[in-house]
């Protein structure tokens, strides 16, 4: 069993991506040293990188100098990624769909067709209200952009808080942090990707390990196990066995993304 063999024999591909890939791509949440760069206030404070900071409370100013600079690092940058591009190579003209719980846009940013990209955790491209008060959701670009105009890097605050637009109430990015997240925006991709799937699809899982196993590990096995044809290739660094009940059609890789993309 080879992940080069699998590939040339399947009529569909699913990519299951976890926080491993943009680790691997560069945008590591655990990296200390780019935390320490981009965020000198908090690093004072005694923070030393971006994981600390998901669902930390901080003064609004605070809240939103961070985000406001976090997200236009790792969600608007246009520069294409190496990682990713060689992905999208790998997969070629093949028919295919990505299931991912990173919400960080790169598969979109680098060649794969935004109709076939599912993103249940949400997209830090989009915010809502925090009540919810409606299910509406945002493009996030415009208040990252007003908040980053207003950023002093010398307190780490921006004071262009932004507010709903519905309410006037508290915001935040529209991704799944607690029972307020409306994940409205992003149904209708799970539903063509239930539509897509099929007995020849080959599932290459990559970097999802088991922090939050229920969004991307478990539902990928399930997905095998219910498609006879299917078969799984699990490409993780630390975590990368396989269930033994999948004998003979999943097959761990326990190696760094990167050097099997290469």
């Amino acid at each position: 069993m080879t992940l080069e063999k699998w590939l040339d024999e399947a009529d569909r591909v699913l990519i299951a991506a976890g926080a491993g890939l943009s680790a691997a791509a560069g945008y590591d949440y655990s990296d200390t040293e780019r935390f320490a760069e981009l965020f000198p206030v908090l690093h004072d404070k005694g923070l030393w990188a971006r994981y600390q900071l998901i669902g930390l409370p901080l003064p609004p100013r605070l809240m939103w100098g961070y985000w406001s600079v976090h997200v236009d690092d790792i969600r608007f940058g246009d520069e294409p990624n190496p990682v990713y591009q060689r992905l999208r190579e790998l997969v070629g003209a093949r028919d295919h769909f990505v299931f991912t719980s990173n919400v960080d846009g790169l598969f979109e940013r680098n060649g794969f067709d935004q109709e076939r990209i599912w993103t249940p955790q949400g997209d830090y491209g989009r915010y809502q209200c925090e009540t919810p008060c409606t299910r509406e959701t945002w493009p996030s670009r415009p208040i990252i952009e007003a908040a980053l105009a207003t950023y002093d890097r010398s307190t780490g605050e921006a004071t262009a808080v932004p507010s709903c637009p519905s309410c006037g109430g508290e915001v935040f990015l529209n991704v799944h942090k607690g029972p307020e997240y409306v994940p409205d925006h992003y149904v209708p991709a799970g539903r063509r990707l239930r539509e897509w799937l099929d007995d020849g699809v080959l599932v290459i899982e990559i970097g999802a390990g088991y922090s939050t196993p229920g969004v991307i590990r478990s539902p990928v096995e399930s997905v095998v196990r219910g498609l006879a044809g299917a078969r799984l290739v699990r490409i993780n660094r630390d975590h990368a066995e396989v269930p033994a009940d999948l004998n003979g059609r999943a097959l761990g890789v326990r190696a760094n993304v990167a050097e099997v993309l290469a």
